[in-house]
Formats: structure tokens, sequence, C-alpha cells
């Protein structure tokens, strides 16, 4: 067990390697070409540093010279390692504090092609996997059937949710998928820039963007951190931060904490549910499921609670950011530090396949289906969700910044709309969350006929909607 010194000296080092990635992403213009994270870059470094790049050269060249487990202590390795699983928990509650959470009906409204053309690219990767797992990865190369969830868990969860399902796969005995997941992820966000930009600039040479590139925009220097707020919020927080004996930071990292603590009760308040009823049969479904899905509905329910009391002015969705996107590097930064290019190794050709499979269904769909899917600006508005299916949602957000700086498609309206109905299902949501569980439970069979029925109604729901929607603009 280590101590809190070794915890302080991890965060120490970790600070240093980012730093490091920061550098080397100013430095190198690849990487700014690729928008890849200081994070990314970061975590890589760790893994260069360590025992499976450093160490392993070492070992070869100068067994003696106390490299071989590269720079790190083995006690810092075994903080970062536990470090993602904590962290993510941070990461997902803070989705959706300080944000405004409009109801349902108004969401559908505005977003409801949005919902379906996200739900598609998710289920569909679903649906891809597990048909590669079970004609080609497990008869042929013998992988575990939970390979099967690994496109969607991190081409659509991205590196957050993988690192954050690592422990649900050692509880598996699927300790692979762990490693395999930190790899897949990392093809994603760098496939999802790359392919992304490749598609923006075939779109403008080829007429599909509607939205002409504006030569004179300029992002505005210091934008409303709080756009939505009406005059008696914007006062009573500018009383709360004149008045207020404690840092602002550390009242909304209070919230947070508060989140966390509420989906905790609900996890342990299903987990009881289910030791007292099916549980009985041996069927256990909750104690592997983690906690960071419901820490992101604790971060709901707190929203919601806070609005009802009409007191939403005691979070500042920036620095809500803040708390959020420093959780996300060290997720990012100690999981990839910690990651076993053995285990990537030892699978490689299903790793390449699934990597094939991911990027080859997300093209499909944006290439074909978003045309019929979305009624208005297709391209536009289905950018967005293309790359936060491939990356991350930072990278959806920077291919509709680069299609549509001004927002006159309504692109990222009815982007953000669609999370509300998305993120708490997959993404990292619940169903994310339960998927290897299923697997293992029920098999690839009944897992892949539940994704399918799920995809063939999303499609279905798609092509009427679009026709409604056309429809009704013709008469109007």
């Amino acid at each position: 067990m280590f101590r809190l010194v070794t915890v302080f000296w991890a965060f120490i080092f970790m600070g240093v390697l980012l730093l490091g990635g920061r550098i080397v992403r100013q430095r190198w213009a690849l990487m700014r070409s690729l928008y890849m994270p200081s994070s990314v870059i970061a975590g890589i470094l760790g893994l260069i540093l360590g025992p499976s790049v450093l160490g392993a050269i070492a070992s070869h060249i100068a067994p003696a010279s106390g490299l071989v487990n590269g720079l790190f202590a083995e006690d810092i390795r075994e903080v970062w390692k536990q470090s993602p699983s904590i962290f993510i928990n941070i990461v997902f509650a803070c989705l959706f504090l300080g944000e405004i959470i409009p109801s349902p009906r108004e969401i559908w409204q505005k977003a409801s092609p949005q919902v379906a053309f996200g739900q598609i690219l998710a289920w569909g990767q679903y649906v891809v996997g597990l048909l590669l797992t079970w004609l080609v990865l497990t008869p042929v190369f013998g992988m575990d059937p939970i390979a099967g969830a690994l496109i969607e868990i991190t081409f659509e969860g991205g590196h957050g949710t993988a690192a954050g399902m690592a422990d649900t796969f050692r509880e598996l005995n699927f300790s692979a998928g762990a490693d395999m997941a930190l790899g897949l992820a990392t093809v994603g966000l760098v496939s999802g820039v790359v392919f992304g930009v490749a598609l923006i600039n075939w779109a403008r040479r080829t007429g599909r963007l509607q939205i002409q590139p504006l030569a004179d925009f300029k992002a505005e220097e210091n934008p409303d951190p709080h756009p939505h707020d009406d005059a008696e919020t914007r006062q009573r927080r500018q009383q709360l931060l004149r008045e207020l004996l404690i840092d602002p930071l550390s009242l909304n990292f209070c919230f947070v904490g508060l989140a966390i603590l509420v989906g905790w009760v609900i996890l342990e308040a299903l987990r009881l549910l289910e030791r007292v009823s099916w549980g009985h049969t041996g069927l256990k479904l909750m104690a592997y499921v983690p906690l960071f899905p419901l820490a992101l509905i604790g971060g709901i329910i707190v929203q919601l609670i806070l609005t009802r009391w009409r007191k939403q002015y005691l979070i500042s969705r920036p620095l809500i950011n803040h708390i959020g996107g420093v959780a996300l590097d060290v997720t990012i930064i100690t999981a990839l530090a910690t990651l076993s290019l053995t285990a990537i190794g030892e699978n490689l050709i299903p790793f390449i396949l699934l990597s094939l499979g991911g990027i080859g269904w997300n093209l499909f769909v944006m290439l074909y289906l978003a045309p019929r899917i979305l009624p208005i600006f297709w391209f536009e508005r289905g950018i967005g969700d293309m790359g936060q299916s491939m990356g991350v949602t930072s990278t959806g957000l920077l291919l509709i910044r680069m299609v549509d700086p001004r927002n006159q498609s309504g692109a990222l309206e009815s982007f953000a709309y669609k999370q509300i109905l998305f993120e708490p299902i997959v993404g990292g949501g619940l169903f994310t969350a339960a998927a290897p569980i299923l697997i293992r439970n029920f098999g690839v069979a009944p897992v892949l006929g539940l994704t399918s029925g799920l995809l063939l109604l999303w499609l279905w729901f798609g092509f009427w909607n679009y026709g409604q929607i056309r429809r009704s603009l013709v008469q109007n």
C-alpha cells in the first residue's frame, strides 16, 4: 500500500509530463495539425519513459543500469494505475453541472434528427464489433467475446471511458481489454481528426457545405461564460462572489463531490436491489458496473434540484469545466503512461480489425446515412457527431467550429441537446458500462440481437423523422 507522499510525487511527475507534452505539441507541427491534446502526448511520453519502452530497451542493452523499470518507481506507477478509475468519476459528474437542462420534449423538438444520428453511430459500433468478434476474432484468434464492446467503449467513449472501464475488464477476466481499449481510443482520436479534416476539405471542394467559410470571422476574446443566465441569476452570482469566504473553485468542487455522492447512493441502491431480487439466481450485473455513469446521473440530479430551488447561480460552468478538464487530463495521462504494449502486440491483428471496423462504420454513416437522417445542413450537423464517435466530444466541437464558426446551421445547439439524451446511455453511459457484463453473462448472440434491434429501430425512426421534417419544411 503506497503512502500519501508517494501520491504527492506521482502527481508531481505527472505535472512534469504534462508540461513536456505541451512543449512537444508547441515544437512539433504535426501534433498541432492533428489537434493532439497535450495530455495524450504527455501520456505517451510517460509510456516511452516507463518499463514498456525505455525499460525494455535497457533490459536488452544494459540490464545492470537500473533503468529496466524505466524512470518511474513501481509505487509511482501503482498510483497512476489506480488514478483513471477514480478521476473518471469527476469527469462525468461535471458533464451537466452548470448547464441549462431543458425539458425532454424541448430537446426532442430541437434535436430529434441529431439524437437518431448519434444513436445509429453508437449502436452500429456495437453491431460491427460483435459481428467481428462472433465471426472472426473469437473463432480464429481466440479473443474474449467482450472484445465486441471495445469499439463503442473506445471510439464513442474516448480515453476517459476506456480508462474507467479498466477495472471492469479485469474483474471479468479480460485484462488485455484495458490495454487494447486505450490503444483503440488513441486510434479513434487520431482518425477522428484526420478523417474529419479530410472530409471537410472534400465537402468544401464539392460544394456540400451550405455554410461558406467567413474570412473575417474572429472569435470573441472574452466570451460571456454564462450566456444563458437571466438578470436575476447574474445578480445573485455577483453577490455570491462578493460575499464568498471560500475560493469559488472550492465551492464548485463541493457540488462535483455531491454529484458523485448522489451517483454512489444510486449505484449502491441498485446493487442492493440486485442482491435481494435476481441476485439470488447467480446473475450479477450491478456488481461490475463502475461509478462514473451514475456520477453523470448524479450531476443531472444536482443541477435539476438547484434549478428548481433557483440556486443555479451557485455553480459556475467555466469553473466546472476547469475541474472536469483537470480530472480528464489526469485520467488520460495516467492511463496511457501505464499502458501495456505487450497486450496490444499479442492481439495485434484483432486490434487492427477492430480499428478498421470502427473507422469504416463511422465513415459509412457519415457519408451515406447523414444526408438521409439529417434533413437540413446534413454535413455541418453530421460532422460533429462523427468526430465525437471517433474521438471525444471536443473533437466533434472542433469539427463543427471548422465548418460553421458562427453557428449559422444550429449544429452546436443540436449537438449539445443530443448529449442529454445520449450520454446517460451510450458513450460512457449505463449501457456502455453494462455491455461487457451482459456479454459475459448472456453471450455474444443475445447482445448482438439486442443491439441490432436497437440499431434497426433508430434507423427506421431516423428515416421516418427525416420525411416528416422535410414535408413540414415544404409546407411552410
